[in-house]
């Protein structure tokens, strides 16, 4: 199954690595690592995580505090968001009308 960002959601994941990688060097670097982790395991069982609407899952991150926003498109992944939990829960919405 292939694996597409949407723009925004490629731009979040760049500036969460810049902000990490500021606070310590490597830690942006095992951010990448953490997010390419979890999509593998979406890539492996894409409806494993829970709905947060109609179509829409969300797979957390298990050592950082963000989860990868995603929808699931015949024979693709699509990230929608790499968005910081403590966000308001519906922020990824507005990646869409991008």
């Amino acid at each position: 199954m292939d694996v597409k960002f949407l723009s925004p959601a490629r731009d979040e994941l760049k500036l969460a690595i810049e902000f990490y990688e500021k606070s310590s060097a490597g830690l942006g670097s095992r951010f990448l690592n953490e997010v390419k982790s979890s999509i593998s395991r979406i890539v492996k069982n894409p409806q494993a995580w829970s709905l947060l609407d109609d179509k829409i899952r969300r797979c957390r991150l298990q050592r950082f505090p963000y989860g990868i926003v995603y929808v699931i498109e015949q024979d693709e992944i699509v990230i929608v968001s790499v968005m910081h939990l403590h966000r308001h829960p519906q922020s990824w919405q507005k990646n869409l009308n991008k």
